[in-house]
């Protein structure tokens, strides 16, 4: 903008334009206007605005769209409709004459698809990344082409039941153009059959690759033995029969992972974790096939004597060609909503490793115990988040936990209360469950959950809103004791019972929201939102809110032991349950380390403030 001479309108009588638009015709003379905004900006200070009758400062800032990359699309535009592009050559059907070409091209196709998958997952919208695809937007178009065909539905309903997903977490919030999908043709029919449709292709390749090596033997064995070996009559994929071999791996590879990719998605999605061993299965194979892909690249590359422009690194193609079939800025003129600004897709190398990370952490999830404690699903909740997992990943995991208001959909959330607070086995069917506080506590520990999932800016964040809720929740529990048992005191064993309960309950909100309090400091570190001269404060916060959750802990623990002695058998207490009762809980010597740890380093950083 600043090298290019700006113009304003004149008339040619020398009279100033009128304040209203004025339309450019053949008697319009054009002035240079770069002096007069130089003069403007040399004359202006930090923060200040030139201001006009007819531009104020919403009409400032709207200019600023102007050329800004993210903002305004620009005038370029190759094609300005999907008919216009189809007409011009932009996605053929068949790819190429040359069957060589053809095969190699589809290739280029599956893998700059999945470059852009990986880049929708990142926080891309869907209609400048995957469905930048001209073959996806016409998909009937496809139809004689059943390689092609089979691979861009089952793209299509990958990419849907990924919406799904995240949709149903509701943790798309953090990426807001994630499940929006500007009108794009999502829905498909028949896309319940592209399991079908791509295994049926899937043999066809496999019986074309058993001919290519049954062809080789039969190179290798005496004349007399080729007579007895018979060769399915297959017609190859393309033309050169000795690159027939490694173009049938290369694809054969990328449909399976396609194949297990989308049965991993299903089998996650059945309710109460009963996909999970399966999915597993799926996943060992889905990363089998990403590695024999990486294997494919090679031969890729070997095959065309052309060499390729640029770094291969950045290429979105494991060839190193440019794919054939993609307009980025075509669903950003066809569709309002979607925005115009300029992307840069993922390149294929790095799109392998993300997908080698999602399956790891599906893995991660899919091995999980489903283990109804709560404190060890909070620990492995955040010990999952060290990872660092995307978005996709993180929205399986919240549908695992939270199904239909219950943990794994099985288990009620006042149940785990129970189990966690140590209250006594008669209260799983008390009626005090129906309180509404309880109700309430029972919503407050399904949100922990699913905020536990989102993302460390958000996690951190919300943490820090959240626990005004546990301390209103804390309040309200306190008051409704003691209006039930402040002033009357009873003997009866219901009674003794409800004071149990709210007496546990009190505890362990406590102890909860000290651990909430906890988490929201040290996320402060894992997001560097500290500031060097901020350590000394923090550390003491630390120190402090480590002490009341070692006592909350401690007590809860005790309580627990009390329970469990009441269950068994009363007899004298032996020597041994003396001493392991004296014994300091793991845990607690856990946080009395972490105590330690927090005293000495704030004590440290006040003197190097003070020297």
């Amino acid at each position: 903008m600043a090298d290019k001479p700006v113009y304003e309108e004149a008339s040619i009588d020398g009279q100033p334009p009128k304040l209203a638009s004025i339309p450019a015709s053949d008697t319009t003379v054009w002035a240079d206007a770069s002096p007069l905004l130089q003069a403007a900006c040399a004359g202006l200070r930090d923060g200040e605005l030139i201001h006009g009758d007819n531009f104020n400062l919403f009409a400032a800032m709207s200019a600023l769209e102007i050329m800004d990359p993210k903002m305004d699309s620009g005038i370029v535009c190759t094609y300005y409709s999907i008919d216009e592009a189809i007409e011009n050559g932009a996605a053929p059907i068949p790819i190429s004459l040359d069957s060589t070409i053809d095969v190699r091209c589809t290739i280029d196709i599956m893998d700059h698809l999945l470059a852009c998958e990986a880049a929708w997952h990142k926080g891309h919208s869907l209609a400048q990344t995957v469905f930048s695809c001209i073959y996806l937007l016409r998909l009937d178009r496809t139809a004689p082409h059943a390689l092609l065909h089979s691979y861009c539905r089952i793209i299509r309903a990958t990419c849907k039941a990924v919406v799904s997903v995240v949709s149903d977490a509701r943790t798309h919030e953090e990426e807001d153009l994630f499940t929006m999908t500007y009108g794009l043709p999502l829905n498909g029919d028949g896309d319940d059959k592209c399991l079908s449709i791509l295994n049926a292709v899937e043999e066809t390749i496999s019986r074309q690759l058993r001919a290519c090596k049954a062809t080789s033997s039969k190179r290798r064995l005496p004349e007399g033995k080729i007579a007895n070996m018979s060769c399915a009559d297959l017609e190859p994929l393309q033309s050169n029969p000795n690159l027939e071999e490694g173009f049938c791996k290369a694809l054969l590879c990328r449909l399976r992972f396609r194949k297990h990719f989308f049965h991993v998605l299903s089998c996650m999605k059945r309710p109460q974790g009963r996909g999970l061993e399966s999915a597993r299965k799926h996943i060992a194979s889905c990363l089998t096939e990403l590695e024999s892909i990486l294997k494919s690249a090679d031969f890729l590359r070997s095959c065309f004597d052309e060499s390729c422009e640029g770094d291969i690194d950045d290429k979105t193609t494991a060839s190193g060609f440019e794919p054939i079939g993609f307009d980025a800025m075509l669903n950003s003129r066809l569709s309002a909503p979607t925005p115009p600004r300029a992307i840069k897709i993922l390149s294929w190398k790095k799109a392998v490793e993300y997908f080698v990370k999602l399956l790891h952490d599906l893995d991660v999830i899919c091995s999980y115990s489903l283990d109804p404690h709560l404190e060890s699903l909070l620990r492995f909740v955040v010990q999952f988040q060290k990872s660092q997992p995307d978005l996709v990943a993180r929205s399986h995991l919240q549908l695992l936990l939270v199904q239909d208001g219950k943990l794994y959909g099985r288990d009620p959330f006042f149940a785990v209360i129970n189990k966690a607070a140590a209250l006594p086995e008669a209260t799983k069917n008390h009626d005090i469950q129906k309180n509404e506080s309880f109700l309430q506590l029972g919503m407050l520990v399904m949100n922990l959950l699913k905020i536990l999932c989102t993302n460390a800016a958000w996690q951190r964040r919300k943490l820090g809103k959240f626990l005004q809720d546990w301390r209103v929740i804390y309040v309200q529990l306190e008051l409704a004791f003691r209006n039930e048992y402040g002033e009357v005191s009873s003997s009866s064993n219901d009674e003794n019972t409800c004071m149990k309960i709210f007496q546990h309950i009190l505890l362990w909100v406590e102890e909860q929201t000290y651990w909430i309090a906890f988490r929201f400091l040290i996320l402060g570190f894992e997001l560097e939102l500290y500031s060097t001269g901020e350590y000394c404060m923090v550390y003491w916060y630390l120190y402090a809110v480590l002490i009341k959750l070692t006592e909350k802990t401690h007590l809860m623990m005790a309580v627990s032991h009390d329970n469990a002695k009441r269950k068994g058998k009363k007899k004298k207490d032996s020597p041994k349950d003396l001493a392991r009762e004296s014994r300091i809980p793991p845990a607690v010597l856990f946080l009395q380390c972490y105590i330690c740890l927090a005293e000495g380093l704030s004590m440290y950083l006040s003197r190097c403030l003070l020297l």
